[in-house]
């Protein structure tokens, strides 16, 4: 297999790759990353074989906020236009979705906690998802959604937020949850989001997510199976 060059977009010091690094660690790629909330400076599209677009608590509209967005969305791109592989997470995932062209928004509740997921019969076809079971739980930390981007497939659902991932031309990827959450990680997002996790129908408590932390093994599995089939595809 070849050393794919990888390149990671980080909007906020407390949303890295979670276990995708240790993918990338066993696999034996190159990973370099760009901390947009810093000074930084985006490498030449054409110097990179992935870009995996991680988390944060701001929104694709927050243009005013963080100026950054505007040339992230720019880069994420020209990057989806030289045909490379594109990996979104939450923030990232909606960032993909506005890029080609789809409406991101507010959804109606926000979905915080360990919540189940279900297949869609469009990603039961695919093989990066032929062993995921109909419905599991994954750890949701959003409050926006999107419309699906023209030609993506449908991946997944919950019950308050109807796309929840998408996958288009077998190389663009976007994902609304977290499969990539760790322990470190967890505790992370838990400690600078403390103020968001207001419980209700669809947010849990700090104390409840901690407790369901032995599911993180199973989510980081799934995780793995989707980027094994993006590296072999």
């Amino acid at each position: 297999m070849n050393k794919l060059s990888i390149h990671a977009l980080f909007h906020v010091p407390f949303e890295g790759l979670g276990c995708i690094e240790q993918w990338i660690g066993k696999n034996g790629h190159d990973i370099t990353f760009t901390n947009l909330y810093t000074d930084y400076q985006l490498p030449n599209p054409d110097s990179i074989d992935w870009l995996i677009v991680m988390g944060g608590p701001m929104g694709v509209y927050d243009e005013l906020i963080f100026p950054w967005l505007i040339e992230e969305k720019e880069f994420i791109r020209q990057v989806i236009s030289k045909g490379k592989t594109v990996i979104g997470i939450c923030l990232g995932s909606q960032l993909i979705a506005e890029v080609l062209g789809a409406k991101v928004y507010p959804n109606k509740q926000k979905e915080i906690g360990w919540y189940d997921v279900k297949i869609a019969n469009s990603a039961k076809k695919l093989s990066a998802f032929s062993e995921f079971e109909s419905n599991f739980p994954a750890f949701h930390w959003h409050g926006d959604t999107y419309d699906l981007p023209k030609e993506s497939k449908h991946l997944f659902s919950s019950d308050v937020c109807i796309n929840q991932g998408f996958l288009v031309n077998d190389n663009v990827l976007g994902l609304q949850f977290h499969f990539e959450v760790t322990a470190q990680s967890l505790v992370q997002m838990l400690e600078y989001g403390a103020d968001e996790l207001i419980e209700s129908e669809t947010i849990q408590s700090a104390k409840r997510i901690l407790e369901q932390k032995e599911l993180i093994v199973s989510n980081n599995l799934k995780m793995f199976q989707i980027l094994d089939y993006l590296e072999n595809k």
